[in-house]
């Protein structure tokens, strides 16, 4: 059974950092490329960094380039998203999520809230 459970998030100032991670089960983690997307109040989710097999690639949205860092670690596991410098409009549910067997599997959500 396919699982991603993240952890991390929270409540946090602008300008500071936060470090989100997402542990991976039922299926062989290196073979999957491995996404976080965002979804604030009101808006579509949108995806916000993507890493590739072995690190082979990472991609950011534009709005997170040069602050946000994301990383996986195939022996450990899980995911990390590292988030510094943070604003206000980074406040939103965060989601781990990747594309297994032919479905689409997603975390459970954690909340970042940055508080002005």
């Amino acid at each position: 059974q396919v699982q991603l459970v993240q952890s991390g998030g929270g409540l946090v100032q602008t300008g500071g950092s936060l470090r989100l991670s997402c542990a991976a089960s039922g299926f062989t983690f290196s073979h999957y490329i491995m996404n976080w997307y965002r979804q604030a109040p009101g808006e579509e989710r949108d995806l916000v960094a993507s890493i590739g097999l072995d690190n082979s690639f990472t991609r950011y949205a534009d709005s997170v380039k040069g602050r946000f860092t994301i990383s996986r670690d195939n022996a450990k596991n899980p995911v990390y998203r590292e988030m510094n410098i943070l604003k206000p409009e980074d406040t939103a549910v965060y989601y781990c999520y990747s594309y297994i067997y032919g479905s689409d599997y997603w975390g459970q959500g954690t909340q970042v809230t940055v508080s002005s």
